[in-house]
């Protein structure tokens, strides 16, 4: 379709997401077509096959080199995309800096730092009419910034739906895949110290059956204190957002991350560890961001278990003060989540791309 198939109709940009749609950009590239934008939201998954699957790509043999589909010997439809596409954009600015080194490049840091003059990070936003407090029909009771004093019917339900004990105690949620990216295997691990704490927490997640068993476990030796619904549900995630006090998000890598904007937007402050999207996204509450009122959440790293009890105490601290935590959470619920922003830089890449 981007060369042509359709008489009458010629796009101006082909925008690919992933590896599943880059092998556009290398078949533009080889047999001729619009510009390209290629957008990676996780580097991690590369789309790797044998060589042997060249042959039924239809591309000529020029395409399986090094400016091409060729990596180690093998077809790598990610590879062929970053090193063809005219443009290249990744979902937060943090993240299109952390591809670029070894720790974060998957072993293609290499490339994008060759690339590194069309490469950019532009943040995700969110759907701002299907997660809206004010009228999400998914949670007890709806709120804005202003009527914050009414999450508290959300928080009850929440400890109904979750069989935890009623308090007004931090209450701490999880809605994640339970994998060792999320850091879920850390927060496993910091479970028990979790509720030493006086915290209560509340988690859906599905994953890794030992990151299962684990969080099962801990919910038995904790009842009351730690519920877990293994699984998804969009809704209650909802019901979650509305009635926790904290989102946790420990990601050891993080692209940009979706969980913590929903946060902001329900007035669930972020915790967050620092890196990629979530390092760009939520604004850490240390002293000097309190102190000048611009606190949304909080960060921590490196991702092991001291970071995070670190951070979790740091939050219960400001969570003490009814005050100060009501400030964090209406800033967050201010803060502009929606595509609004995104969706111009977007456009002006286009415009770029075209007028180039």
């Amino acid at each position: 379709m981007a060369r042509g198939i359709i008489p009458g109709y010629q796009p101006d940009v082909l925008h690919l997401h992933d590896w599943q749609a880059a092998l556009a950009s290398v078949y533009v590239k080889f047999l001729g077509g619009p510009k390209t934008l290629l957008t990676v939201h996780n580097i991690a998954f590369q789309g790797q096959f044998p060589a042997s699957i060249f042959a039924s790509l239809q591309l000529p043999a020029a395409a399986f080199a090094i400016d091409g589909v060729e990596y180690y010997g093998s077809v790598s439809f990610l590879k062929g995309g970053l090193a063809t596409a005219n443009a290249i954009s990744t979902v937060s600015p943090s993240y299109a800096q952390e591809i670029c080194t070894p720790d974060y490049g998957m072993g293609l840091d290499g490339l994008l730092r060759a690339r590194h003059a069309v490469l950019s990070g532009i943040v995700n936003g969110i759907d701002t009419r299907v997660w809206n407090p004010a009228d999400d029909r998914n949670i007890a009771a709806t709120y804005t910034a202003k009527t914050l004093n009414r999450r508290r019917a959300n928080k009850r339900e929440v400890e109904k739906r979750f069989g935890l004990e009623e308090g007004d105690g931090i209450l701490h949620a999880v809605v994640s895949r339970l994998t060792w990216q999320k850091g879920m295997d850390i927060f496993v691990e910091s479970l028990d110290e979790v509720v030493a704490s006086g915290a209560r927490l509340a988690l859906i997640g599905t994953g890794e059956a030992p990151l299962e068993a684990g969080l099962q476990a801990a919910s038995q030796r904790h009842k009351g204190r730690i519920g877990a619904v293994i699984g998804y549900d969009e809704g209650l995630s909802h019901l979650l957002q509305a009635g926790a006090d904290t989102i946790l998000v420990p990601s050891r890598f993080e692209p940009c991350g979706l969980t913590q904007l929903y946060g902001l937007r329900y007035g669930c402050v972020p915790v967050v560890a620092r890196t990629g999207g979530l390092a760009d996204t939520v604004i850490d509450a240390n002293d000097a961001a309190l102190n000048a009122g611009v606190a949304t959440g909080f960060q921590f790293s490196p991702v092991d278990g001291p970071s995070l009890q670190h951070a979790l105490s740091r939050a219960a601290g400001v969570h003490a003060d009814a005050k100060a935590w009501g400030s964090m959470q209406r800033r967050g619920m201010e803060t502009d989540v929606s595509w609004d922003r995104s969706a111009a830089r977007y456009a002006d890449l286009y415009r770029t791309l075209t007028a180039a």
